[in-house]
């Protein structure tokens, strides 16, 4: 399965890609992993001719007054699609007023929730958020401080890859994908990354 994941940032560039090249760049499925307009999401879907799953990110306040038509959140829900299952959890620290963000004890019980059900139904391939898990692929400035409750997630449930973005790459110099722990492959989908399963 040809997957296309994006987060944080829209990209001109891939529009176009999309556009100009048409099915040589056809995909199966499209992740966001937050902080994008829902109409850029649209557009992105309908030119790879794929469905849309997404988690909100912390910006992302807007999606529940006007819900993304043609997509699906994945918010503490576990989705089978073309044979895989993936499931998502939204937001990140929540470091001010006005965001989609969470403390470290309410993400714990949000994934506690998530990992019965997937746990109970067969397990996942895919977890979808938008803040990393503490200590992969974050950073220690607050606001891009990852998830303790994301590590023992991803031991617990070994799904083959999470993606996530909020992190941006520019940021720092990070890596694009990182192997976690658990045996988890890790991707930040910050702007746009491609890959298969």
């Amino acid at each position: 399965m040809r997957i296309l994941a994006v987060a944080d940032v829209e990209d001109d560039e891939l529009l176009e890609r999309l556009g100009h090249y048409g099915t040589r760049h056809r995909y199966d499925l499209v992740i966001s992993c937050g902080d994008l307009d829902m109409s850029y999401l649209d557009c992105v879907a309908t030119l790879a001719n794929a469905p849309l799953l997404y988690v909100r990110g912390n910006h992302d306040v807007g999606y529940e007054d006007d819900p993304h038509l043609g997509g699906t959140d994945l918010n503490g829900r576990v989705e089978r699609i073309a044979g895989l299952r993936v499931a998502g959890l939204e937001g990140s620290i929540d470091y001010r007023r006005g965001i989609v963000g969470y403390s470290q004890a309410e993400m714990r019980h949000k994934a506690v929730g998530l990992g019965l059900r997937t746990y109970l139904t067969g397990g996942i391939d895919i977890l979808v958020t938008h803040t990393p898990p503490r200590g992969h692929g974050d950073l220690p400035d607050g606001p891009h401080e990852g998830f303790d409750a994301f590590n023992g997630l991803l031991d617990w449930l070994h799904p083959k890859v999470m993606l996530h973005g909020h992190v941006h790459l520019n940021y720092a110099m990070l890596e694009r994908e990182r192997m976690h722990p658990s045996g988890t492959r890790l991707i930040n989908a910050f702007s746009w990354h491609e890959f298969e399963l």
